[in-house]
């Protein structure tokens, strides 16, 4: 074969490979754009509401009639927040009812493209998104740059250890209770899901007098409900099924989600608890949190017990017993089939509220989604979840032999 039909030969299979190259480029590119055009299509309010309001930090939608003629920021989501916040302050039907507690949803994920999210992420999102359709809302989805932005404008002394936490989880954990602080409003994972709009998670019975019946201590508080929390554990106290279910307290509370008036002072104990935690860390390792042995040390920390349902239920414990005279385990349902129970201006919902439709292993008085006391379900899919055999070793352990009590509940990044 000469030369030139060799060259000749060469040529046409390279253009051959170009032109299926390209074609299967075109191909995928048009498949991606359809895929993508059918979630949009399955999800419209996703679309309105955080597709197309993306800014600076996250996505957010203020209601018009929170407006009121003047022109909110637009672009920075620092800037919304607080236009949402002064335009809720007092004024009738934007705060839940019963409640000081203003209609602001915030969530939190890395980014604001649904159609690359998860699909139980983009069902959940939407579902709060009916709420916001429908009612009188604001909603904030904050990306990882509006958390960081956030922490930077109003919690500046705390951002090196904000950022020197270990594990994504904390950080979400205490974002949480950040924006809460500061802002105030309803606070739901990305995978959890109202079965009630947050406008209706307070009726009167739930304001309704109640009692200790170990003390007979009566509650009868009159004030505006400032927080509503739920039970995510509710277990006899006098035996061990709690921590072979792997909690730490017999009534412990969630935080998947939660709602507050902003500044209110659980917020800041729990604040207080977590920097007198990392700062006696960095006294033990030369003032350096950055360092390998103060990681390891904090790494050491169960991230429940750090920043999770463990730290919240131990500075709502106190804030409650202090102001209160609250015995914690009076809130159990299990007594008086599961009642919500007013604490000053703390509203305490059984393990239905944010909880509903568990299995017939640990159930703990949990009723079907279903039932008029169920608030919002978490489906548990976050991202931090990861296979670990030490963790799994736990809870077979604690479950069946009823030792490995301590054993971290949550994988770290270092054992896998």
């Amino acid at each position: 074969m000469t030369p030139h039909r060799q060259f000749r030969r060469l040529a046409i299979v390279g253009l051959a490979v170009l032109a299926l190259t390209t074609w299967y480029l075109h191909w995928q590119t048009q498949t991606r754009h359809a895929s993508s055009s059918s979630r949009v299509a399955q999800y419209p309010l996703l679309s309105k509401y955080v597709s197309d309001q993306r800014g600076d930090g996250g996505a957010w939608h203020i209601p018009p009639s929170w407006v009121e003629g003047s022109q909110p920021p637009l672009g920075n989501i620092i800037d919304a927040a607080i236009f949402a916040l002064n335009a809720s302050r007092s004024i009738p039907g934007r705060q839940i009812p019963y409640s000081a507690i203003p209609l602001i949803i915030h969530q939190t994920w890395k980014d604001t493209y649904p159609d690359q999210w998860p699909e139980i992420f983009r069902r959940c999102a939407e579902r709060w998104l009916s709420g916001v359709d429908s009612g009188n809302m604001a909603y904030f989805l904050w990306d990882d740059t509006g958390v960081a932005k956030f922490i930077r404008h109003f919690e500046p002394e705390i951002e090196t250890q904000f950022y020197t936490l270990p594990n994504n989880v904390e950080r979400s954990d205490v974002f949480r209770v950040l924006v809460s602080k500061w802002i105030g409003g309803i606070y739901g994972d990305i995978d959890s899901e109202p079965t009630r709009t947050p406008s209706e998670w307070i009726d009167s019975t739930d304001l309704e007098l109640w009692r200790d019946p170990e003390t007979g201590k009566v509650f009868d508080s009159t004030e505006p409900v400032k927080a509503i929390v739920g039970l995510e554990a509710d277990c006899d106290p006098g035996n061990d099924l709690y921590w072979r279910m792997g909690y730490f307290y017999p009534v412990q509370l969630t935080q998947w989600s939660f709602a507050w008036a902003p500044g209110h002072p659980i917020l800041q104990l729990f604040i207080n608890r977590l920097t007198t935690t990392m700062q006696a860390i960095s006294k033990e390792n030369g003032g350096h949190l950055q360092s390998k042995s103060a990681q390891m040390a904090l790494y050491d920390i169960d991230p429940l017990n750090l920043t999770g349902p463990v730290a919240l239920t131990d500075v709502t414990q106190e804030w409650s017993k202090i102001n209160w005279g609250l015995r914690w385990n009076a809130l159990s349902g299990l007594a008086d089939g599961g009642l919500s129970k007013l604490v000053g201006d703390v509203l305490v919902l059984p393990i239905t509220g944010f909880s509903p439709g568990r299995g017939q292993y640990g159930n703990m008085g949990s009723k079907p989604m279903t039932d008029p006391s169920a608030r919002l379900v978490h489906h548990a899919h976050g991202s931090w979840r990861k296979t670990s055999i030490l963790v799994e070793y736990g809870k077979f352990c604690r479950t069946f032999f009823g030792r490995c009590r301590h054993w971290s509940k949550v994988p770290h990044n270092w054992i896998t």
